[in-house]
């Protein structure tokens, strides 16, 4: 296959209130869109959501948010730009061919430490595209046929429904957390690792979340779930790099543990920064790798070090690398999950095809996929009626759940439909 011409462009969709986590806040998600033809004239729009916080936070503090989301925008244009002329066969081979370019001109930006993550995040709306044009050159829109039978023993199992995972941040109410255990969430996300008074203190963060998780686990611990192995609600703490150290991180699950919650933390994701080069594995939690889980390269590395599970992102690290990772994650019997980045609801369903096909994390009887763009978009609706499959029961968590039909399984949730809205603000 080979592109022969491409644009992009964005929206900005404003956020109800700030959104906070590791330690800074943002306002808005810009939707990214690009648009690419190939030789054959072909024709698709793929889509990404900027995530600059969560992809590379130095760059966020030196930038803000505005020209955090400026800078990684500027990185998209550049590698639709270099995508003309490429030749490739599959999506995975496009990328590997743009990643020794982006790296090369990104060298001089943050003085040479631009982390990847951040490179792949602008890459998500090209790669999605890519997919897209890979799946009507051969005339499919069958998930599994698109991604084809290298990926059978990372994508085992077709599940009929789906738990979706809400997201606790610091500033979630007792009864907004109340809420979402009565309404039968089987697993809530939940930030750690805040920074109370917003100058760095590690012990004040400490101290903060052993009593959030304390405050927590008192109004939940009531409720039960017939989708967990124990029959409680169990909880997936993200803490986003912010612990330095084996030692303060014992020190918190040793609350848990007297609280009684340890038994209930099913995922503890990202406890270090990624330069902590720490074993995990004597932890008394499954330990997730997410950002630092860069590459196929860095997540086996993670695995290497007792990290025992890894949070897939295909739309935020692209469906191609996503795919790598996960191969190389179930050749180590490792499991994996597909976790959210605030995205659009038709980019949900990028995640939701590769959840669907995920073996359950261990103490969970369902799949899973975190889905928070509902909480916090303030256009919400009206971005969910941008979907094409807008109206599809799939499309809608009921009882907490996204149930899976056969129509999901063979349309892939509509994924491979252009998307009216998007392609218009390219076409423009």
């Amino acid at each position: 296959m080979k592109i022969i011409s491409g644009d992009c462009n964005f929206e900005r969709e404003q956020f109800r209130s700030k959104f906070s986590f590791k330690g800074g806040s943002i306002t808005e998600g810009w939707q990214v869109v690009v648009r690419l033809r190939d030789r054959e004239g072909n024709t698709a729009t793929g889509l990404g959501m900027q995530s600059v916080l969560w992809s590379d936070k130095d760059v966020f503090l030196f930038m803000k948010e505005a020209g955090g989301n400026a800078l990684m925008f500027q990185l998209t244009a550049y590698a639709v730009q270099q995508a003309q002329g490429l030749t490739w066969d599959r999506p995975e081979e496009l990328l590997e061919q743009l990643l020794p370019i982006m790296l090369n001109y990104t060298r001089n930006i943050n003085n040479g430490h631009l982390r990847l993550t951040f490179i792949l995040n602008a890459l998500v709306g090209l790669d999605n595209a890519a997919w897209q044009l890979y799946a009507r050159e051969r005339g499919v829109c069958n998930f599994d046929e698109v991604v084809g039978s290298g990926y059978q023993a990372a994508l085992p199992v077709r599940h009929d429904r789906l738990a979706a995972v809400p997201l606790i941040t610091y500033g979630s109410s007792v009864d907004d957390i109340r809420a979402l255990a009565a309404a039968g969430c089987p697993l809530l996300k939940i930030k750690i690792g805040a920074d109370p008074e917003a100058n760095g203190d590690r012990n004040k963060m400490l101290e903060w979340d052993k009593q959030r998780m304390t405050e927590i686990h008192r109004v939940v611990e009531e409720y039960r779930t017939p989708h967990t192995v124990n029959g409680r609600v169990k909880y997936y703490l993200d803490a986003n790099g912010r612990y330095d150290s084996l030692a303060r991180i014992e020190n918190f699950l040793d609350e848990a543990a007297k609280i009684g919650a340890l038994a209930d933390i099913a995922i503890l994701e990202e406890p270090f920064p990624e330069e902590c080069d720490l074993d995990v594995g004597n932890l008394p939690v499954p330990v997730a790798a997410d950002e630092s889980a860069h590459s196929e390269k860095h997540a086996i590395e993670r695995m290497e070090q007792g990290y025992r599970v890894v949070a897939l992102k295909p739309i935020a690290k692209t469906m191609s690398m996503s795919l790598k990772i996960a191969a190389a994650a179930a050749a180590r019997k490792v499991k994996c999950f597909c976790a959210d980045l605030t995205v659009n609801p038709i980019m949900v369903e990028w995640n939701k095809n590769v959840a669907a096909r995920l073996a359950p994390i261990d103490g969970m009887k369902v799949g899973i996929v975190e889905t928070n763009g509902s909480q916090y978009y303030a256009n919400w609706e009206q971005m969910r009626h941008y979907h094409p499959c807008a109206k599809k029961p799939w499309c809608i968590p009921q009882d907490g759940f996204f149930v899976l039909d056969d129509e999901f399984y063979t349309t892939a949730g509509g994924i491979f439909i252009e998307p009216e809205h998007y392609k218009a603000i390219v076409d423009v």
